[in-house]
């Protein structure tokens, strides 16, 4: 089979293989995707989403979504650098929007502090009750050793690199 550019970073791959402890509601809302969506897909939802026939989301790798539709994708911000480098965001199916993670390593310990794209989204407002996985710390140690830092630290440096994500989001709406 050709690699039709849908294959998931390893890293991502093997945390998404472990899963999430929903538990009810009071853990991780996130149904991971072992492929990224199909650019077909991502721009149909886009346009359905923002409103906007003009617009194909194409600056978005979607990965997975929570369980209301929200989605969870790489946003191509940063030129000329890989999909790892570039920063994960949430764009929820009652308009949240957030810059999650600076980047795949952050992201990885966001998730090892038992954080999905929604809780970091809601954060602090969020009313699960976050729990860390020692599998995903695993990959995230295995990955990304040198970047280690709490769900807070990472969520604070994603908002803070990306202060005006939800504005431009909502530029795009109509």
């Amino acid at each position: 089979m050709e690699d039709d550019g849908r294959a998931l970073p390893v890293a991502l791959a093997e945390a998404h293989e472990v899963g999430f402890d929903y538990r009810d509601g009071d853990g991780v809302d996130f149904e991971p995707y072992d492929r990224f969506l199909d650019p077909g897909e991502t721009a149909e939802w886009w346009r359905a989403w923002t409103g906007n026939a003009a617009q194909d989301g194409s600056e978005f790798r979607v990965f997975g979504q929570d369980g209301t539709g929200g989605l969870a994708a790489f946003w191509l911000v940063r030129g000329g650098e890989p999909i790892e480098r570039q920063p994960v965001v949430f764009l929820g199916s009652e308009g949240e929007t957030s810059v999650v993670a600076r980047d795949l390593s952050a992201y990885l310990w966001l998730l090892a502090d038992g954080f999905g794209p929604w809780e970091a989204t809601a954060y602090p407002d969020h009313e699960h009750q976050p729990r860390a996985d020692a599998r995903l710390a695993a990959i995230a140690q295995r990955w990304a050793a040198k970047r280690r830092a709490s769900a807070e630290e990472v969520i604070a440096a994603a908002r803070a690199e990306f202060p005006d994500f939800d504005e431009m989001i909502g530029g795009l709406c109509r």
